[in-house]
């Protein structure tokens, strides 16, 4: 097949989007697929452009196998409101031309638009309609409703019209994809026809991602010993992820738990704040974005994983962080309202709290840390979930057959 992706963030980000959709498009390639990206310079989640890169000019590149156009982009220093719409809108400007051209020279059997950013979807569609494609677009969250939920965009008018052109952009791709059966449900709500959703999950390399020894190199790094218990968050460090919680949870653990640590691991403008707000805590490492070739080593130095989450937003993300936490075979202390995605694939592979019950985070953390049977088991099980429902290579292979039925109709037609 010939294939097309649009969207904004792709390798060599670390983290995000960018990082599960150079994955896709590396293992597609290695299938023997020619695949072609327009994407924009590494920008997130540090919302600076990469080492090398530039933000103003077009760029050429081959990756794993997949040809690259990097297109300009604005990138804030401070990525909200209308500063972050600004970025989006600067990629779709940029992009626009450039999907024109490649659309031309490759003719795609199927353009794919990857949501964030939902303005990727304009230059995807316009790739479809002049090579005669068919469309695909896989929403990793629903970006509209939680900028407005988060207070990060606002006006009643303005989230008016915002939903009414997600509405009209969804309803026009052949396929739309989303990454849980509560997202799936949430593209119908939104009128897409229900034999156009797919689900795609997010996934994990088991191979890769799998339980080792706790007393790695991180360990001897930071000066933790065997008796140190460690709290790991590892991912972007923004406004969605509920961090708030976490300096309160680290000031009463310092007292009631000592020897559990918290390891805070990433970037984003969040960071600082937590930084500012632990300063002084005994209990508290920080660290950057690790690569990606460490990143099994840096799973396992974790006893406990944290998956803080603002109540706002459930159901709206799935947060990408957890297959790898599960596969790493350690439990999680998960904040997430009954019934949600996240409590769903938690429950029983870990402890699962209200969102925003800080209380309650630090009584889960505090009977972990304690009980190193219940974390043991905790962790098996969350490995079996891993392998029976986020195993890279089953569900990229169930992608791989559904872009050859889109392609197929193309064909026919």
């Amino acid at each position: 097949m010939r294939l097309l992706v649009v969207g904004i963030n792709y390798t060599p980000e670390l983290t995000g989007i960018g990082k599960y959709t150079g994955e896709m498009c590396a293992w597609l390639a290695g299938r023997g697929h020619d695949v072609r990206v327009i994407t924009a310079p590494p920008h997130y989640p540090s919302w600076q452009i990469g080492e090398g890169y530039d933000g103003r000019g077009y760029r050429r590149e081959q990756r794993d196998g997949v040809e690259i156009v990097r297109c300009p982009i604005y990138v804030p220093a401070d990525p909200r409101g209308a500063k972050r719409i600004a970025s989006g809108a600067s990629f779709a400007v940029s992009a626009f031309p450039v999907a024109v051209r490649e659309a031309r020279r490759l003719r795609p059997d199927v353009v794919v638009g990857i949501a964030p950013s939902l303005m990727s979807a304009g230059p995807a569609l316009a790739a479809a309609a002049l090579s005669g494609a068919r469309s695909w677009l896989h929403v990793q969250d629903f970006e509209v409703d939680a900028a407005f939920t988060l207070g990060v965009v606002k006006g009643r008018l303005a989230q008016s019209a915002a939903l009414h052109v997600e509405r009209a952009l969804l309803r026009r791709f052949d396929a739309v994809s989303t990454i849980s059966p509560r997202m799936v449900e949430g593209l119908m709500r939104k009128g897409v026809s229900p034999d156009r959703v797919r689900e795609l999950r997010n996934w994990v390399d088991t191979d890769a991602v799998r339980p080792l020894d706790r007393m790695t190199g991180y360990r001897a790094e930071l000066g933790l010993t065997r008796e140190h218990v460690v709290a790991l968050y590892s991912g972007s460090m923004a406004a969605k992820q509920g961090l708030e919680h976490l300096a309160p949870t680290a000031r009463r653990m310092a007292l009631a738990r000592p020897e559990l640590i918290f390891l805070l691991c990433g970037t984003g403008f969040m960071k600082p704040v937590l930084m500012d707000a632990m300063a002084g805590l005994p209990n508290v490492r920080f660290l950057d974005l690790q690569p990606l070739d460490r990143l099994p080593e840096l799973l396992a130095t974790a006893d406990i994983h944290l998956l803080p989450q603002r109540s706002e937003i459930m159901d709206l993300v799935m947060p990408s962080k957890l297959p790898p936490m599960l596969a790493s075979g350690r439990p999680v202390v998960a904040m997430a309202a009954e019934r949600t995605q996240v409590a769903v694939e938690a429950l029983g592979r870990g402890l699962v709290v209200p969102p925003g019950d800080e209380a309650a985070f630090s009584h889960a953390l505090s009977r972990l840390a304690a009980d190193a049977d219940l974390r043991r088991r905790l962790g098996e099980e969350g490995r079996a979930r891993a392998l029976a429902h986020w195993s890279r290579d089953p569900l990229l292979l169930a992608f791989e057959e559904e872009l050859s039925g889109l392609a197929e109709e193309r064909w026919r037609s």
